[in-house]
């Protein structure tokens, strides 16, 4: 592999290697913790929610705070995620975007279809976008690049999270990705460790996103309970919860599953936070990549990325 490439050098990164903008579970010491060991951390939605319990506290008022702490943290590189609205009303996005860029923010990850006004808004203050399609296509992936992203994540149906809708795996989606345009890509969907690295880098993209192997790090505001949950699963007892996540299996993800099943919709997104977060598996689901097998450890950030990123270690 080359030791330098496009996305170490737009992002000014050591290691070519994203942390997933994961709801509810990062804060700023995982963020910081992940950028100090050469990576590149993301501020995810509900960001900073352990650390506020009982308080209310608006959305911009939190995000600064979290801001704050991981400039105190860290002077490397990090970026803030943003959900881009289905509707016309963007104004919880632009509240992350105005909020994250007052506050010196230079790179932004941008989930969900095209929005060219908040495009426009992040490349005007030259910022960085890295965009993120729920279910990348040819299409999508074109019109992101038009719009101004710099870079892409290919992500498969082995993802962790919320999950594409084409049901094509991660090593068949990076290569039609990589083909399609001329920014970089990142590679998502159950890289927990060197091989897949090697594996998506072997089929065109310049970087990893990963999500779920992060969640079972020291740093990761996510409960203990989470954490050893998740190493306690197998990728073959996941459950399909609806049509776009899957969980580890618990009471509630086993009577989602059934629901699921006959057809009824539910609220399985809002049951991330006391799954995730707090470790009440039985109250929440537990949503993580198919490769869960292979994540048998708690190790801090800068261990993972040592792990995933030895090809690129000197």
């Amino acid at each position: 592999m080359e030791k330098v490439n496009r996305i170490c050098d737009l992002l000014n990164i050591k290691y070519p290697i994203i942390q997933a903008a994961m709801n509810w579970i990062t804060d700023a010491n995982m963020v910081a913790a992940v950028s100090n060991a050469g990576g590149l951390g993301v501020l995810g939605p509900n960001a900073g929610a352990k650390s506020n319990y009982g308080r209310k506290i608006n959305t911009e008022d939190r995000y600064r705070n979290e801001l704050r702490k991981i400039k105190q943290r860290t002077d490397r590189s990090f970026a803030v995620n943003i959900i881009l609205p289905e509707d016309e009303d963007d104004t919880y996005a632009q509240t992350i975007i105005d909020t994250a860029l007052a506050e010196g923010v230079k790179v932004f990850v941008s989930v969900g279809s095209v929005n060219k006004a908040l495009f426009q808004k992040i490349k005007s203050n030259q910022a960085l976008l890295i965009h993120h399609e729920l279910t990348p296509s040819l299409e999508k992936v074109k019109a992101a690049e038009k719009a101004g992203a710099d870079i892409l994540i290919a992500t498969g149906y082995d993802e962790g999270g919320v999950l594409p809708q084409n049901q094509i795996g991660t090593f068949s989606i990076v290569p039609t990705i990589v083909d399609t345009v001329d920014i970089p890509v990142l590679a998502a969907g159950g890289i927990n460790d060197i091989r897949g690295v090697r594996a998506a880098f072997a089929l065109g993209a310049e970087g990893i996103y990963v999500g779920t192997r992060f969640i079972v790090s020291q740093e990761c505001p996510a409960s203990i309970k989470t954490k050893n949950d998740i190493i306690q699963s197998n990728g073959e007892d996941l459950v399909f919860v609806s049509s776009i996540q899957r969980s580890t299996p618990h009471k509630l993800s086993l009577q989602l599953e059934t629901m699921y099943k006959n057809g009824d919709s539910s609220e399985e997104e809002m049951s991330l936070q006391p799954g995730m977060l707090k470790g009440q598996l039985d109250e929440g689901i537990v949503s993580v990549n198919t490769a869960v097998n292979l994540i048998t450890r708690i190790k801090s950030c800068e261990d993972i990325i040592k792990e995933l990123m030895a090809d690129f270690i000197e």
